[in-house]
């Protein structure tokens, strides 16, 4: 594994005795992780090596696209002798109670978006509690002399109506390079996003889930990733039917990345998104082709063995669809004042960063801040959404290495173009079990 770049200026100071001994708290807890799995073994011949098990085992808990939220790998898992072929069956029971007063969110995620800025006695205060983020999820993981290495991963969540309808969250394969399926967006980077009970955690962060055909390559030698992916578009325009209507999309979303990776848990990435949205102008009956962009910065990486940094921010116009406040409005593309029967795209950009500090690698603190800002090109209607802070507080204990608890404290801004804002505060608390 390839030392951080803490270590190696460490090392150049002469100072190296401070870290090496140290393993990270993630590298410890994934170890626990490793070492409480039930394998069930199939197949002809005598059980495999030691090794040989854990090198399959690894494949389940790497993933350039996972994020805290996403469950650990399944507790129960069936392998062939061969090793060339590993299956587990896992799932994850989350509970999430909430509690916010002095200005109620009133829904289960904290969002600054839904911030009332003006104070109603009626939602002054909320009680909550949801079962969302309880899952169930299946994954393959196999080597075939002719095709080569091969993954299927199935995901169901229960995030649908009051977090209790069942639906479909993840479903891919992956054969060598190549992916395709429901998975996570290209342009999103789960990994460095920092540890929320919340579960829409930070304002902007980019966690779409798209049908896409994904090309990514490492080049294990310089800790080079590349990809470079194919996506299924959606958009949400401000249309009235009479002036301006959207059309059929009818081009792929455009995405890629690329990384530099110095462990398994630390990098830095740039993507990109390219969109296509379509509208006709109803009043000139004609069609148009508008183009949205966005561009992200992104890193995780340990300042010290037991403190990890968290860091992303983006850009562009028109890149809302992928996750954050603005995609819970229609900010793809917004009304042009100055010409009727026209829409504009909308810039804006986002920012969130976060530190960690474990304790023991079972007991960790976390703090994150970020921001997302709408920065409309004319005169917006003054109840538009102009910001919104986020900030997260909280404390995670892993009990069992299955066995999960936390609790936060979240306090967010909402911020319209008129001047009026309001500001939410919350208390929640998690209980995680898995298998």
């Amino acid at each position: 594994m390839r030392k951080s770049i803490v270590a190696v200026l460490l090392a150049a100071l002469g100072l190296s005795g401070f870290v090496a001994s140290a393993s990270s708290p993630t590298e410890e807890l994934q170890d626990s992780l490793m070492s409480d799995h039930k394998i069930v073994f199939f197949g002809n011949g005598e059980d495999p090596a030691a090794d040989s098990i854990r090198n399959v085992v690894e494949n389940f808990y790497y993933d350039q696209f996972r994020s805290f939220q996403d469950p650990a790998a399944p507790y129960f898992l069936f392998m062939s002798r061969d090793t060339n072929l590993a299956m587990g069956i896992g799932g994850l029971v989350r509970m999430r109670g909430y509690f916010d007063w002095a200005g109620s969110v009133n829904v289960a995620a904290f969002s600054p978006y839904f911030i009332p800025v003006t104070k109603d006695p009626l939602t002054r205060n909320n009680l909550g509690t949801t079962p969302a983020g309880t899952a169930l999820f299946f994954r393959v993981i196999g080597r075939n002399k002719r095709l080569g290495d091969y993954q299927l991963y199935i995901e169901a969540n229960f995030n649908g109506y009051g977090g209790r309808d069942f639906h479909l969250k993840k479903a891919y394969a992956v054969l060598n390079d190549w992916t395709i399926g429901y998975a996570a967006s290209t342009f999103g980077d789960g990994a460095a996003v920092p540890p929320t009970v919340d579960s829409n955690g930070p304002t902007m962060k980019m966690d779409a889930t798209n049908v896409l055909i994904r090309y990514m390559h490492t080049f294990k030698k310089s800790g080079i990733v590349v990809a470079g992916s194919l996506e299924t578009p959606s958009m949400s325009i401000q249309e009235d039917g009479s002036t301006v209507a959207a059309r059929n999309q009818y081009l792929p979303n455009l995405a890629a990345m690329v990384q530099y990776e110095w462990s398994r848990d630390e990098h830095i990435r740039l993507s990109g998104i390219m969109r296509f949205l379509p509208y006709r102008d109803m009043i000139n009956g004609k069609n148009h082709q508008a183009v949205g962009y966005g561009v992200q910065l992104s890193t995780v990486f340990r300042i010290l063995p037991q403190l990890k940094f968290y860091g992303t921010a983006n850009t562009g116009k028109s890149y809302s669809n992928f996750g954050g406040d603005f995609l819970l409005g229609k900010y793809d593309l917004v009304v042009d004042d100055a010409t009727p029967g026209k829409l504009k795209t909308t810039p804006g950009f986002g920012y969130f960063f976060g530190l960690q500090y474990n304790f023991r690698p079972n007991l960790f603190v976390s703090t994150t801040f970020g921001q997302g800002r709408y920065l409309p090109t004319q005169d917006p209607v003054g109840t538009d959404y102009k910001y919104g802070l986020y900030s997260a507080t909280n404390i995670f204990w892993n009990v069992t290495p299955r066995i999960m608890f936390g609790a936060e404290f979240n306090v967010g801004k909402r911020q319209d173009f008129n001047g009026e804002h309001g500001w939410a505060r919350r208390v929640g608390a998690l209980a995680s079990f898995s298998f």
